[in-house]
């Protein structure tokens, strides 16, 4: 798998764009009632996604290393990963939202859309091909099961 940049950095930089974004661009600004403890909602949602994830990872004993989904040990279809094939990048997500939530400006969602269109495209689909490779129908059925976000 050519992976161009790992999901831990393309998080960092989708964050410091929507902090450079809000700086800079004053179109799209926004604030009301609760924005705050939403934001503080879903960063904390998006957290305890990840470490619900990594902790099934590593229940079974399998890699977390998204970069070597070829060392998958085991296929985890249990606990979070019965609501989505990917509870890790979701989580992402969700922490993305909430700073983008935090910082109040529109135009973060196009960042937030930018960011899904990579990690689907360059990580999850590769991810998908070498899962299918080890587990054959066994990830079919998972997939026609469980959906690839939500």
């Amino acid at each position: 798998m050519n992976l161009l940049i790992p999901p831990p950095v393309v998080v960092a930089i989708t964050g410091t764009a929507m902090w450079q974004t809000n700086r800079t661009i004053e179109f799209g600004q926004f604030s009301f009632a609760f924005q705050e403890p939403l934001a503080i909602a879903l960063l904390v949602l998006g957290l305890l996604l990840m470490a619900l994830s990594i902790a099934s990872f590593v229940t079974a004993r399998t890699t977390v290393n998204p970069l070597k989904p070829a060392n998958t040990s085991s296929l985890v279809t249990s606990g979070v990963f019965n609501l989505s094939r990917n509870p890790i990048y979701l989580g992402d997500l969700l922490v993305l939202a909430a700073l983008a939530l935090w910082l109040g400006n529109l135009v973060n969602i196009v960042l937030l859309a930018l960011f899904v269109w990579y990690i689907e495209r360059f990580q999850i689909l590769p991810e998908e091909q070498a899962l299918t490779r080890l587990f054959g129908e066994e990830y079919a059925a998972y997939c026609a099961r469980v959906r690839r976000w939500l």
